[in-house]
């Protein structure tokens, strides 16, 4: 009520199953606090947060690296209010005329996701990232179609390692070297926090080797000009002042959390599907991209052959979407359309080379039922007595290629099927009449 801060149950929810999803603990009683720091993007100049009760610890996350396995810790999960988004104008950061501060999202909930430092490249940033996002959609969380969902905050310093063992980079070393950190924020994707990260270690390194002092700043990464600037020093833990939101009292979600239920997670389900429905490993990753493909291959499979459903889906489905630069969810609402159209291929009443280049193409380009673009098309196969009418008459007009073909010349056989199919404008299946024509010239 009033300008006094209400707990979102929904965001609550969403952390428990994040705590969930990458083995985390979740307390019985997690609390609120307030950091306290002056920017434009918060007015209040305080901004509820979490700090020695978050509300999940202790977590991983594994992914593969070129085919290699890794995992990395999660030192925290914690609840937060979103501040506002400046807007820099006629310019980045550092040559916009002016900057405005939208204040749409001020106080929306935010979800800080914080791991140990267990990074040992840039891609590796990157594939983590690429996993975290998969299941952070997975479990209906995260919109990657949303600007600013996905916000990055990197941390990079440049330590000498030489001592630590190759299996991983033992966090007291940092703390006993204490390297000068930088902060790089203004990341929004994936191949974003690559390359700041890889800018960043090359600045990094290079200074050192000049002799020269890395500053302990936050940077800001400006995606057109591929450098990261600077912005302020960085503050230190204390500088914030934290102590509790007096405002919002602890919260126990002992008593509700275990009812909250996460999805067959990405990883799971890849494993599965490649068990049940004899996928191949190139198949499975597809199929498993995101869960509505996943959830709509199942749909498919449970009427029509998994092969069949997986070629349908895999490849001619996502391979046409990926061409027209779309997402599944752009087409949920033809999903039944789609499953008549593998229906209407299974029951071979159209040709695959048919659906897949007249009907799949006109139901994305201009949302027309298969059906309709069938008879629209006359795309019905023909019978097998005007197949086999076209054969004869195939073999009658072309002499030469029969006698091709009876010396061993393979194409032309082949030459032979395309007439046939011109014939019958494309509607016969290729395979029934290769085998129609072998029959007739060998019998």
């Amino acid at each position: 009520p009033g300008a006094l801060p209400v707990v979102n149950e929904g965001a609550v929810e969403a952390a428990v199953k994040v705590g969930k999803a990458i083995d985390a603990t979740i307390p019985e009683e997690t609390a609120f606090h307030r950091k306290n720091y002056y920017y434009p993007d918060l007015p209040k100049n305080f901004q509820i947060t979490q700090y020695d009760a978050p509300i999940c610890q202790d977590g991983e996350l594994a992914f593969s690296v070129e085919g290699e396995r890794r995992s990395v810790e999660i030192r925290r999960a914690h609840l937060e209010e979103d501040p506002g988004s400046l807007q820099h104008k006629g310019g980045s950061i550092d040559t916009a005329d002016y900057t405005l501060v939208d204040y749409n999202r001020a106080g929306t909930p935010l979800m800080e996701i914080v791991t140990k430092p267990d990074f040992r490249s840039p891609d590796e940033v990157r594939s983590f990232l690429a996993k975290l996002t998969e299941v952070l959609e997975y479990l209906s969380i995260f919109d990657a179609t949303r600007d600013g969902s996905l916000r990055v905050d990197a941390n990079l310093s440049i330590v000498d390692l030489s001592d630590v063992d190759a299996d991983g980079i033992d966090a007291s070393v940092l703390d006993e070297t204490d390297p000068n950190r930088t902060e790089v924020k203004n990341i929004s994707s994936h191949r974003g926090a690559e390359k700041a990260l890889a800018y960043e270690e090359t600045r990094q390194r290079n200074a050192i080797q000049r002799g020269r002092a890395v500053e302990q700043e936050t940077r800001h990464w400006d995606e057109a000009k591929g450098v990261t600037l600077s912005m302020r020093s960085k503050e230190e833990e204390k500088d914030y002042r934290y102590f509790r939101e007096a405002d919002l009292p602890p919260l126990r979600v002992s008593d509700w959390k275990e009812g909250i239920a996460i999805p067959e997670l990405p990883d799971v389900r890849r494993e599965r599907f490649r068990e049940e429905y004899g996928l191949n490993e190139e198949a499975a990753d597809k199929l498993t991209s995101t869960k509505e493909v996943a959830d709509f291959f199942e749909d498919v499979a449970e009427q029509f052959d998994p092969d069949l459903a997986a070629t349908w889906v895999a490849d001619e489905l996502l391979g046409e979407l990926n061409y027209r630069d779309m997402a599944i969810t752009d087409v949920s609402d033809r999903f039944d359309g789609i499953e008549r159209l593998v229906e209407l291929v299974a029951t071979d009443e159209i040709t695959t080379k048919n659906a897949r280049e007249t009907v799949l193409r006109g139901m994305l380009d201009d949302g027309d039922a298969p059906d309709d673009i069938v008879e629209r098309e006359d795309l019905g196969k023909t019978s097998g007595d005007e197949i086999q009418d076209a054969v004869v008459e195939a073999i009658d007009e072309n002499p030469d290629a029969v006698e091709d073909y009876h010396n061993g010349e393979g194409g032309a056989i082949n030459f032979l099927v395309g007439q046939v199919m011109q014939e019958t404008g494309g509607s016969a299946d290729p395979g029934d009449v290769n085998q129609l024509l072998r029959d007739e010239l060998d019998g």
